[in-house]
């Protein structure tokens, strides 16, 4: 019996160009997900393995476009109001049975692919890429593809990657990932690049973790325009010398906006963060991707850049819900 493969990998990288011999596409904001069609049965797999088909009886009633036999790589996404909308592909990951017919209905899921595993029997994982990829365009045209399944766009114009990175982000995209055209499928390996979009924000620090005298991580926020300071994210481990740095800029305070409130220790996790509140007086530049959850929140913990104590809590971009950019 033919068995899904483990998933190829990419590596990050700082540069955006295009290499020769080497093709882009868009990096989704969604879920990694491996797929197999075969004998009527619906088999998704996430990257880690687990299985994700009871979550999305709308990818396995749409499965009977796709012919016997036949396995791709891709990923799962929702949209919401024209934007990629990775808090509600979470909430679905949670339900089984009506539940999830229910929001597969309301939060409808899409199968963007980019690779093709195995066609009609066939195990394609040792053709080159280029020879994937024309496969796995003519399976969309031969059969007249539709929603649930999208095919991923790929190019090896270096121009088009540019115009990707510069007009898509802000519907969500977070990146390209890069491809080398003669390469086989390589599972686990991590032969392909990927490079994310970042730019740097400025946020005021409210909280942090760790020791007074030197905070491992910053909880982060800005003002709204009803003068309320809203959390906006938390930064990843701060270097030691910056964290004894920004020690010097902090004090402690119960008089908090943020009183009584409870942090979760990251995406999905039910473990609340310990955390020092601190008068929100000290303004930093973080390194931020596109990725926000429904409140604009950042999704990833921003990188820590430098401080800011020439700008005053006025200064950075006011909060409002559904942006934090």
């Amino acid at each position: 019996m033919w068995m899904l493969p483990e998933p190829m990998l990419a590596a990050p990288v700082a540069d955006s160009a295009l290499p020769e011999g080497w093709a882009g596409e868009v990096k989704w904001d969604g879920w990694r997900a491996l797929l197999s069609w075969d004998a009527g049965r619906l088999v998704l797999r996430s990257r880690r393995g687990t299985d994700l088909t009871p979550s999305f009886p709308d990818l396995c009633s749409g499965a009977v476009q796709l012919p016997d036999a036949t396995a791709l790589d891709g990923e799962v996404v929702v949209w919401e109001s024209g934007r990629l909308a990775f808090e509600r592909l979470q909430g679905r990951l949670q339900r089984r049975g009506a539940g999830a017919a229910r929001l597969g209905e309301q939060w409808p899921a899409h199968y963007v692919a980019f690779d093709v595993l195995r066609l009609e029997g066939a195990d394609t994982t040792a053709w080159p890429y280029r020879r994937r990829r024309a496969a796995l365009e003519d399976l969309f045209a031969e059969h007249r593809l539709t929603a649930p399944w999208a095919l991923c766009p790929s190019t090896t114009d270096p121009a088009t990657v540019q115009e990707w990175l510069t007009g898509w982000t802000a519907v969500g995209v977070e990146g390209v990932i890069f491809k080398r055209l003669e390469d086989s499928y390589q599972p686990s390996v991590r032969a392909w690049r990927k490079y994310k979009v970042r730019h740097t924000e400025d946020a005021i620090v409210g909280a942090f973790t760790g020791s007074p005298a030197a905070p491992r991580t910053l909880l982060l926020g800005r003002y709204d325009t009803d003068g309320r300071l809203g959390y906006v994210g938390r930064s990843t481990t701060l270097p030691q010398t910056a964290g004894q740095a920004v020690s010097k800029f902090l004090s402690p305070t119960e008089d908090h906006p943020w009183t009584g409130w409870t942090f979760s220790a990251g995406w999905g996790s039910r473990e609340s963060l310990h955390v020092t509140l601190v008068a929100p007086e000290l303004v930093v530049e973080v390194g931020v991707d596109v990725a926000r959850d429904g409140a604009g929140r950042w999704r990833h913990p921003a990188r820590w850049h430098r401080m800011r104590p020439d700008l005053s809590p006025s200064d950075p971009p006011r909060f409002t819900p559904g942006t934090a950019g």
